[in-house]
């Protein structure tokens, strides 16, 4: 063979080589680049809520009087008292120990009223309140790490991706159209 034609060849070889190459390259650069996502990470706040708790509790109260000023128990004791001290003595003696008797037969008396009146008690029942925190986790959006040419990247979005890979629009991520697994 002549030396012309191996070098034709060569060349002939070598040139459709680089173009082969070069239309691979083109063909790799029209093809969509995707980035891989390694994480998803919810973001979360805490939120309270108060309610009203309400329940019915039985209390126990002093009843309340009929005779605040004890008048019964007075009159009673003041005639019992007056009695007794008209068995004592005689003639002028006598009066001075009944006015005596009734006098603190009265004061016993109304004693006597306030003691009984003190023990004696009510049962009701009443509705106590009382407010009550409820605490839950609310997502407020995700961190979401993503891989591309061996850098690691973050973005906050406010839904979930979906998919393990996001397609990428001039080195973007284009999250609205996150790319299914089963995408070339």
């Amino acid at each position: 063979m002549s030396k012309s034609i191996v070098v034709g060849t060569t060349l002939a070889v070598l040139g459709l080589g680089g173009m082969a190459f070069g239309a691979w390259q083109m063909q790799e650069a029209r093809q969509p680049q995707y980035a891989e996502i390694t994480g998803v990470e919810p973001l979360t706040r805490s939120v309270e809520t108060p309610r009203e708790v309400c329940e019915n509790v039985t209390v126990q109260r002093q009843a309340p009087t009929r005779d605040p000023h004890r008048v019964v128990g007075s009159a009673a004791g003041a005639i019992v008292g007056g009695l007794l001290g008209n068995q004592i003595g005689g003639g002028s003696g006598k009066k001075i120990a009944t006015v005596a008797g009734a006098v603190g037969g009265g004061l016993a008396g109304r004693e006597v009223q306030e003691r009984i009146e003190s023990g004696q008690t009510v049962t009701t029942t009443e509705q106590r309140c009382h407010t009550v925190t409820d605490t839950h986790q609310e997502t407020t959006g995700y961190e979401v790490s993503w891989r591309h040419d061996g850098e690691v990247h973050t973005s906050r979005l406010d839904s979930r991706p979906e998919g393990e890979r996001v397609r990428l629009v001039d080195g973007k991520p284009q999250w609205q159209a996150s790319a299914s697994p089963a995408e070339g």
